[in-house]
């Protein structure tokens, strides 16, 4: 299959806010979206946007995986970027319709469909750098996916960085295009510097996230992960490993730690990013400083994959959903 996230759907949804309201969505095919240059998205970066997924199932019909918590996200992120608010059921119909239009395209797990609602601002006016867009244009794009480790999760390398955060305080927890561009130059001088796969962003020692996952440590017993605040993204696969988590017996530790505690613990603890696109990686090495510190034996853990598997056996029909995560959807017709 084709690199993740650049093959797509033939159609998508779109709905546009004007003069103070919300236009019905359609259904278009595929295209290029009409912008002035002047859009607010292009000079002061009113963008949000949530990426999420739908798998067939044996009986031909799809299920979304949280969408109403990714719809929920999505209007907090659009709240705190001052962007038009989506109305919640009218965002989860475009999603809908999107999906049952295309349940067809979905390839069998682990493969699945990618959906990436967008928000921007397209007001046309360049001197509204402190004003926000009271124009903007809301579409729902499909992209169907391969697992995103085809040959098995490699243990990942990350460089502990603990001076440069992600995101700014007040922004973390929002899904905007401007975090993941903060982290790209410290990313890509990190691979290029140390080899390393991600950079583990911990603002005065303080562990935080890597550029486009959370961070979990993960003993027999335990799984310890930074406590919610407005600085890191509150991801919903590191809610869901959570909750799981709890399930299967372990003890859930919300808490802030230091890069010295992680340094410690990794001696026994594995390590694991989590999110939509890779579910839960396994961490094997992290780079501090200049020196190498190894993950237990380096290699990925069995927690980590049993964690992995309980997510998605629930993703993919093989167990209950207990927590009703999935909504079911059936072809259009």
């Amino acid at each position: 299959m084709a690199q993740f996230g650049t093959v797509f759907c033939d159609s998508f949804s779109v709905a546009r806010y004007a003069d103070g309201a919300w236009q019905p969505a359609k259904i278009t095919p595929l295209a290029p979206l009409p912008m002035h240059p002047a859009a607010h998205v292009f000079h002061y970066a009113s963008s949000c946007f949530e990426g999420f997924k739908a798998y067939r199932w044996n009986d031909g019909k799809a299920r979304i995986f949280r969408l109403h918590d990714h719809v929920a996200r999505m209007q907090r992120s659009a709240a705190s970027l001052r962007l038009p608010v989506p109305d919640a059921d009218s965002l989860a119909g475009m999603v809908i319709d999107v999906v049952a239009q295309h349940i067809g395209d979905i390839p069998a797990p682990p493969s699945s469909l990618y959906l990436r609602p967008t928000l921007i601002g397209t007001l046309e006016n360049i001197g509204a750098a402190a004003s926000p867009s009271t124009e903007a244009t809301l579409f729902v794009l499909a992209s169907p996916v391969g697992d995103y480790f085809d040959a098995g999760a490699r243990p990942l390398r990350l460089l502990v960085d603990d001076q440069r955060a992600r995101s700014t305080e007040q922004l973390g927890s929002t899904k905007t295009g401007g975090n993941y561009a903060a982290a790209l130059g410290p990313t890509l001088e990190a691979k290029a510097k140390y080899g390393v796969d991600q950079v583990l962003f911990c603002p005065n020692g303080d562990v935080q996230e890597t550029g486009a996952a959370n961070f979990l440590l993960i003993s027999d017993d335990e799984i310890i992960t930074k406590a919610l605040d407005t600085s890191f993204l509150h991801g919903m696969t590191r809610d869901s490993i959570l909750r799981l988590g709890n399930d299967l017996g372990y003890t859930i530790t919300e808490r802030h730690f230091t890069v010295d505690e992680l340094l410690q613990l990794v001696a026994t603890h594995e390590a694991a990013l989590s999110g939509t696109a890779a579910c839960l990686a396994p961490v094997g090495g992290l780079v501090y400083r200049g020196e190498e510190f190894k993950v237990r034996d380096g290699e990925s853990g069995p927690n980590t994959a049993k964690l992995r598997q309980a997510l998605q056996d629930i993703q993919y029909g093989s167990a209950p959903d207990t927590h009703n995560w999935l909504t079911e959807v059936t072809a259009s017709r």
